[in-house]
This record gives C-alpha cells, sequence and structure tokens, in this order.
C-alpha cells in the first residue's frame, strides 16, 4: 500500500518558508542593532526591507546556480564505490523514501 507523500512535501515547505521568515528577521535585527550605532546616517529598516537585504545578498554572493552539481558528483562517485548489492540496497531505499515497502504475504490468492 502506497503512502502519501504530499503531507511530507507540505510539511517541508512549511519549515522552509518558516526558516526564510525567521532569517529575514535576524537580519532586520541584526541591521537595526548594529548599523545605526555604528555608521553615521544609517537608519533602521522594516521586515520588508531586510527580507530585500537577504534576497540582494544571496544575489550578489550566493547567485542561483545552486550546489547540485558538486553535490551531484559527489553522490556519483559515491555511487561507483559501492558494491551492486549496496547500490541496490541504497537505490530500494530511496525509492521506497515516501512510500511504504511492499509486504510480502505468505500465501497467494489465484
Amino acid at each position: 500500500m502506497a503512502m502519501n507523500c504530499k503531507p511530507k512535501f507540505w510539511k517541508i515547505v512549511v519549515l522552509v518558508l518558516t526558516g526564510i521568515a525567521a532569517l529575514g528577521w535576524v537580519v532586520m535585527a541584526l541591521w537595526n542593532w548594529l548599523l545605526p550605532n555604528l555608521f553615521f546616517g544609517v537608519h533602521e529598516i522594516s521586515y520588508v526591507q531586510a527580507m530585500g537585504v537577504l534576497l540582494l545578498s544571496k544575489i550578489l554572493f550566493g547567485g542561483f546556480r545552486g550546489h547540485c552539481d558538486m553535490h551531484s558528483k559527489w553522490h556519483q562517485s559515491r555511487l561507483e564505490s559501492m558494491t551492486p548489492e549496496e547500490r541496490e540496497k541504497f537505490q530500494s531505499g530511496m525509492r521506497g523514501w515516501c512510500r511504504k515497502p511492499k509486504q510480502e504475504d505468505g500465501g497467494s490468492k489465484e
């Protein structure tokens, strides 16, 4: 019997959005605590402005290319170093990430 992946997906979405919102609040709090006292003429910012600063820093310093290329090369080399049995066990585990594994019953109905 297959388990539905939608609840896990929505939990992850809510967790990511909560993390982004909390990070925006941290940026705003740090900006308003540090910068007006350190630099003359710098004013406090709102939450929306803090989210803009966060997005701008992501564009300037992080980009949107992600880290998939390096990460996938690491996974590929790790898969290549596995024995065929280990590889099959890993792949079957990944396939069953959001599904319950099929249970084999002793009797067959024909």
